[in-house]
């Protein structure tokens, strides 16, 4: 089984990275482009034994205790049984 979590800053958070890769992106001659927030991507690989329920449980306290920052981040789970 594996979990994807994704992990970016809230709205209203401001995020110099960013603005730091739309100028970029600007500078090379992106058009059209209106704003980029970036944000950081976990792929965790859980026990086959465990429900969806269960993996969803192990996976969102993980990205609440540790890899996302709950006062600035936000986080979104999805399990998927491994190929």
């Amino acid at each position: 089984m594996k979990a994807k979590v994704y992990v970016t800053l809230k709205s209203g958070v401001l995020d110099p990275q960013g603005k730091a890769i739309h100028h970029s992106a600007e500078l090379i001659g992106f058009e059209g482009i209106k704003g980029i927030r970036q944000g950081k991507y976990f792929e965790i690989a859980l026990d086959e034994g465990l429900t969806e329920e269960e993996a969803r449980i192990e996976a969102e306290k993980l990205a609440t205790d540790i890899l996302a920052n709950p006062v600035i981040e936000d986080f979104t789970v999805d399990i998927s049984r491994s190929a």
